[in-house]
């Protein structure tokens, strides 16, 4: 018989295991973290706009849902660092007001702070707002980019041409967001943050209706960033997947499943398969989701694997993320719900999404969009969401208490370096890297950087830059000429993990120097063996003809055996 005081104490502990169980882990704490506010949010940029390595946000706000309403600020958050927001947009972006749908942070101009693009609804300007490194915002707009009403649900940045730099790509739909007139543009940028208009003979071109949605994505595993353009459109297929042909031209991509009233996409590997697949909030039958498999791995041939949702209801939802909730490796997945409590699947590991109950503070309000970072420092992922079109417009934030990110970034793919015919030229390395979720800016990297070396060491760093979504970028300098450089790629997420990628390799062109020719003049002669002479006896690297360090009768022998040469 089991005594009673150890009875009782199984009792309590299984009822603290199924406390714990049915414990919310996503808390609605709005109130005393966020302002009370009270506008129209159509979306949310997350970035750090101050410098003070948490993040800081911005809320894309313009009344109007099928008409033009009041212009309303664009509203500045920033962090204390722990997770509390004070609003501080009329000292940050003084001024400005506009039916904004779009906000997107990047750093356009090289100067190495988050700049921020904010795209307008009902044919008006679209404005670019640059960052004096303070998190203090000037509207530039006139100077920059080019002068064009248009009606941007979304615009978003990346280095379409490999120059280095973050080009734009946006949404126009004609007179409004739900127009039929409109042609999506593409701006490129001159390396300074001046953007010319490069739509004409980079995208195709004709009108596409109702245009919600715009991301850049890796589709064919190229290491370039592809196109995809979301619509509301009824017509079937009226999405578009448009492939990079790695200098920024593209042309339509195949075989993408039909889909309608499509309000936001987003990109993930849903199965980890290495390739991203997309998901289209509300695009698939009778407005339910699209989830899209890329099953090449080529951006070519895509499948309809939307059963792999469950539930998959037919209610009004505008936006989605996938990120991991259990710290299992696996992305899962949160719908952003108009007029009801947000839903969280979980994923099974293979793509299969099930929905996890009493997971999320319930509340039924309109969210237009939502987004997923650490905004308290914790190690784990939180969810905040826009609220319009209906209800109190109170944006949220809800505070993850679930298990604390330990995994590092994962290294996809790395780019080989295929040596040129240029002796000096230097190297551009791609890399592809992912981690625990989701934005078409990347996720919020501490680091990521390429180490290089000759030989197997990995003696020389150098910083990496975002390029778009998942795609990192980095020059490494020319190695002397024939010798084998070895390069690999770290990775340190917000929380320290630390990722290696794979050790590559490539052999530098050019012919390597002969090593008894100590002043590299291109002969061996007297002027070599006074060299070897002056620093015998020394570790002088002048006189080491065969690199041990130290300059003796072996140098000497080598620089006599090639005299002459």
């Amino acid at each position: 018989m089991i005594p009673r005081t150890h009875a009782i104490v199984c009792l309590l502990t299984l009822a603290a295991g199924y406390a714990a169980e049915a414990q919310i882990q996503f808390v609605d704490q709005t109130t005393t973290r966020f302002p009370v506010q009270a506008e129209y949010t159509n979306q949310i940029g997350v970035a750090d706009i101050d410098g003070d390595s948490d993040l800081d946000m911005c809320f894309a706000n313009g009344q109007g849902y099928s008409s033009l309403g009041a212009l309303l600020k664009p509203r500045i958050y920033i962090n204390n660092g722990a997770g509390v927001f004070s609003d501080q947009t009329d000292t940050r972006v003084a001024g400005i007001t506009g039916c904004f749908r779009s906000a997107e942070f990047a750093d356009v101009d090289g100067d190495g702070d988050a700049d921020l693009l904010l795209g307008q609804d009902y044919s008006r300007q679209m404005l670019l707002l640059i960052n004096n490194g303070a998190g203090v915002f000037a509207n530039e707009t006139t100077t920059r980019i080019p002068t064009l009403n248009t009606s941007t649900a979304r615009a978003t940045f990346g280095d379409v041409d490999g120059d280095g730099d973050f080009d734009i790509a946006l949404c126009n739909s004609g007179t409004s967001r739900f127009g039929t007139t409109g042609q999506p543009r593409l701006y490129l940028n001159d390396g300074g943050g001046r953007f010319t208009d490069a739509t004409t003979g980079r995208i195709p071109t004709g009108n596409i209706a109702q245009q919600m949605d715009i991301l850049f994505l890796d589709a064919d595993g190229d290491f370039d960033l592809d196109l995809f353009v979301g619509t509301r459109a009824t017509t079937p297929n009226q999405s578009r997947l448009w492939l990079n042909n790695g200098a920024g031209v593209f042309t339509a991509g195949g075989n993408f499943p039909n889909d309608a009233t499509a309000y936001a996409y987003d990109a993930g590997d849903i199965d980890g398969d290495g390739d991203l697949d997309l998901i289209g909030t509300n695009a698939g039958t009778t407005n339910t989701e699209l989830l899209a498999k890329n099953a090449n791995g080529l951006g070519t041939s895509w499948t309809n694997v939307s059963t792999s949702i469950s539930p998959n209801p037919t209610v009004d939802d505008n936006d989605s993320k996938f990120f991991d909730i259990d710290n299992d490796g696996d992305l899962d997945l949160v719908i952003a719900v108009l007029g009801g409590t947000k839903r969280i699947y979980r994923n099974s590991g293979t793509g299969a999404f099930t929905q996890v109950t009493n997971i999320i503070t319930a509340a039924s309000d309109s969210s237009l969009d939502v987004k997923v970072a650490d905004f308290d420092g914790d190690g784990r992922y939180d969810i905040v969401t826009g609220q319009g079109e209906s209800g109190a417009f109170q944006n949220r934030i809800y505070m993850n208490n679930g298990a604390i990110d330990t995994l590092p970034p994962v290294n996809v793919r790395t780019e080989q370096v295929i040596a040129g015919t240029v002796v000096g030229a230097a190297h551009p390395v791609r890399v592809e890297l992912r981690d625990a979720y989701t934005s078409h800016m990347g996720f919020h990297a501490r680091s990521v950087t390429l180490r290089y070396g000759t030989g197997a060491v990995l003696s020389q760093t150098l910083p990496m830059k975002l390029t778009g979504n998942c795609l990192w970028r980095g020059v490494m300098p020319a190695q002397s000429p024939g010798s084998v450089v070895s390069y690999s790629v770290r990775s340190v997420d917000a929380f320290g993990n630390t990722g290696d990628g794979p050790i590559l390799t490539f052999t530098e062109f050019g012919t390597p120097p002969i090593p008894a020719d100590r002043n590299g003049d291109g002969f061996v002669d007297g002027v070599d063996l006074t060299i070897i002479l002056a620093a015998f006896g020394t570790s002088d690297p002048g006189g080491d003809a065969n690199g041990d360090n130290f300059v003796d009768g072996i140098d000497l022998a080598i620089v006599l055996a090639a005299f002459g040469l």
